[in-house]
Parts: structure tokens; sequence; C-alpha cells
């Protein structure tokens, strides 16, 4: 994919840890979106140091944060119950597992499952549940999984195109891979513009489309079976992207958005974000 240097679809700020300015160059053709200037692969870790990356914690020290752990109780139920409607209980591999709760229920519903997860605080906590994790990519065998799921970590990997080609290496012939990612061509974003706290620069290096879902996947011969709504990631990012834009949540306000945006979606068939539920074929 070609990104031309003056094709600038928005300038946008890191507001949660370096307040450093980015801009978003946009390749019309795919629907996608890089991160420009893009931290070398050094420089990325130091993006994710900071209390408030709640995915990386089982914190529930403030209200958000609660509000965001009960969300994400009913979510990971939600999930489970999303691939044993894809495919028969199997082998799954998480990738971008977290603190690895998707991976515990999963396990309880009769899953054979592998985490990975490059964050060492995140994986210890995982790995105190009891989740067994791989050291790498490269090492997992070819053809090895019914499942992989990756929610919300495609826009974080560097290399894009060398990680469509491991999925599609790893997953078994008929498998199933499972995408989730924030939607930029959704409501809550045109409404939010720089503030859209999905853009979330320069953690997220993509920022996806429909489309470009699509394109790429069909590329590697992975076709798109469903692409769902993830109802509550309006009103979440919605809260961010109030206090990015006022110094304030604004709760009403932010949920006013956020079912604005559902409601869009509905209609636009333009989610905050979407799961891609895709088949290698």
């Amino acid at each position: 994919m070609i990104f031309k240097e003056n094709n600038i679809y928005i300038n946008v700020k890191d507001f949660s840890v370096s307040g450093e300015s980015f801009s978003l160059l946009e390749n019309v053709e795919y629907g996608i979106l890089k991160t420009t200037p893009t931290p070398s692969l050094e420089q990325l870790p130091s993006y994710y140091e900071s209390e408030d990356y709640i995915s990386h914690t089982d914190g529930s020290r403030t209200f958000f944060e609660k509000i965001y752990q009960r969300v994400k109780k009913y979510a990971i139920q939600s999930k489970v119950q999303l691939i044993s409607n894809f495919a028969t209980k199997g082998a799954l591999l998480d990738i971008g597992a977290g603190t690895g709760d998707f991976l515990v229920a999963a396990q309880k519903q009769g899953w054979h499952v592998l985490g990975l997860e490059p964050n060492k605080k995140a994986k210890t906590i995982a790995k105190s549940k009891g989740i067994p994790f791989g050291e790498n990519l490269k090492l997992i065998p070819d053809q090895s999984y019914d499942v992989i799921t990756m929610w919300h970590v495609l826009e974080h990997v560097p290399d894009l195109d060398y990680q469509l080609e491991q999925l599609k290496r790893i997953c078994k012939p008929g498998g199933i891979i499972v995408i989730a990612v924030p939607n930029y061509k959704s409501y809550d974003a045109k409404h939010y513009k720089e503030f859209w706290a999905a853009y979330d620069v320069p953690r997220h290096l993509w920022h996806f489309s429909a489309t470009s879902i699509r394109k790429m996947f069909s590329e590697k011969n992975i076709g798109l079976l469903k692409i769902k709504p993830m109802w509550f990631d309006s009103f979440y990012v919605s809260l961010l992207s109030e206090k990015y834009k006022s110094g304030k949540m604004n709760p009403v306000k932010a949920f006013y958005i956020g079912f604005a945006s559902n409601v869009y979606g509905i209609f636009k068939k333009e989610f905050s974000s979407h799961i891609y539920v895709l088949k290698n074929n």
C-alpha cells in the first residue's frame, strides 16, 4: 500500500502519554490511514507507559475503570459465544491477550487456549490466572489453530503485511480469524475529529474501515464472513473523547454521542468499532 506524504486525512495528538502530534495519511483505495511519523520498534514501548492504559491492567481505581471492567465482563462472554457460533471447540490463539480474561472464559468453555502478549505486566497478570503463553508468533506451528483472535490489536502491529501472512500460515484451512478494530468512518469519529480517542496515536499505527479489512484479507485468500458492531465502544470512546476535547468526560453528552453513533451505524453500517469474522479459504 502506498501512502503519499501530502495526502493527510487529519492531524492528531497523543493525549494520554507524550502530548506529541502526528499526521494520519490516507490510502483512499484501501480505506486505511497510517500514523506518521511512525515510532521505531525501540520507541514504541515508551508510549504504553501509562497507568491509564487499562487494557494492560485489572484496575478498578476510578468510576471509569469500574464501568470499563463491568462492561468488559459482559463483552468477554459475548466474544466466547461469537467464536462458538462459527467454530467447534478446538485450539484457540489470542494475539494480544492482555490480562487474559477472554482466554480464561474460553478455557472454561472447553477451548484449548494459548496467548501471545508483548506487555510483561499484562502477561504476568494473565499467567497468574493459569493462561499458557507462547513466546513468539514465528514459533507457532503451521496450520495449528482452529480460531485466531485479535481484539483491538491489529491497529498496533508495526508490519501489517507480515502479520496477515502469519495469520494465514497459522490458521487451519477452513479456520476462523476474528479481528476487532475501531472504524474511522463512524459517526463518533466524524463528530470528535482530531479529539476522537480511538485514533490513540501513536499506539494505533493503522486506522481501518470495512473496505480495508475486506481488501487486505481477500489478497491473502481469507474471506469475510460477517461484520458485527461493538455496541459499547461508541460510549467508551465518546467518554474519552470528551475528556480530550474539554478536559472533562461529560457523561451525559458522551452518552448522547455514543447513542447517536450506534443509530448512525444501524442505518449506515458504520459503527464505532467492528468485529470482522473471516475464514481461511
